[in-house]
């Protein structure tokens, strides 16, 4: 066997175990993110499952608004029939349905009957303890998304993804509100605006300047005093 026909199959060798290593890495990365989907899907059953059940211990109070409950039972089978379309229409009705809820949490903030109701209470805990659980497995589905759409999309995956069948998949986007940041107002101005409060009240009158203090005077200089005159030696007449 001559030497370039065995340097032809080593190179064909190498590029059939790169191959394979790239295709089964792609295919654990696609399974793994059918594994975190099935634990969203875990998570939202619970939810639709605690729902029925909210409904039925809030409607029997007096007053309370219908419609609410209304949407949210309409919003409930929104997102179960929303399960077989794909992440993406699944994330959009599972966000109309928390949009729901919090209507409906609000309202019955508002009827202390329902708030003291034992069996109301637990199933709000169980809901929240829910709705982090589905934050949770969120961001672990996201996660593995990115990782395996930025391999398809990247060299030498991209090479293979393509004819092998290994298409980008969806995030499960959060709910807007959610990702907005909460604007916090303690209450100071905004830079270059006037301050509130004291600046209504009339400013308080300014005292006047205090006056100049008074030139300084030269120093007094003392007196001349004239020399006293000789005294003359003892015994010596006096001069006419």
């Amino acid at each position: 066997m001559s030497t370039p026909l065995i340097i032809l199959l080593v190179i064909l060798v190498i590029i059939v175990v790169v191959g394979v290593l790239l295709y089964n890495g792609l295919v654990q990365k696609r399974l793994r993110i059918d594994e975190a989907w099935a634990q969203i899907e875990v998570q939202l059953k619970r939810r639709w499952d605690l729902i029925p059940n909210l409904v039925s211990a809030v409607q029997g109070y007096m007053g309370f608004e219908q419609k609410v409950l209304t949407d949210v039972t309409n919003a409930r089978a929104a997102a179960v029939s929303a399960g077989a379309q794909g992440p993406a229409q699944q994330a959009a009705a599972e966000n109309a349905l928390t949009g729901t809820l919090r209507s409906l949490f609000a309202v019955v903030e508002n009827y202390p009957e329902l708030k003291a109701n034992q069996n109301v209470l637990a199933l709000q805990e169980q809901l929240t303890t829910t709705e982090n659980q589905v934050s949770f497995s969120r961001q672990h589905y996201n996660a593995t998304v990115l990782d395996y759409n930025t391999s398809i999309a990247t060299i030498p995956s991209s090479l293979i993804a393509g004819p092998l069948g290994f298409h980008k998949r969806d995030f499960f986007d959060a709910e807007p509100a959610a990702e907005q940041v909460p604007v916090v107002n303690l209450g100071f101005p905004p830079a270059g605006a006037a301050p509130t409060g004291a600046s209504t009240m009339a400013a308080a009158p300014s005292l006047p300047p205090a006056p100049p203090a008074p030139p300084s005077l030269p120093p007094a200089t003392p007196p001349i005093v004239p020399p006293a005159p000789p005294t003359p030696p003892a015994g010596a007449a006096p001069s006419a």
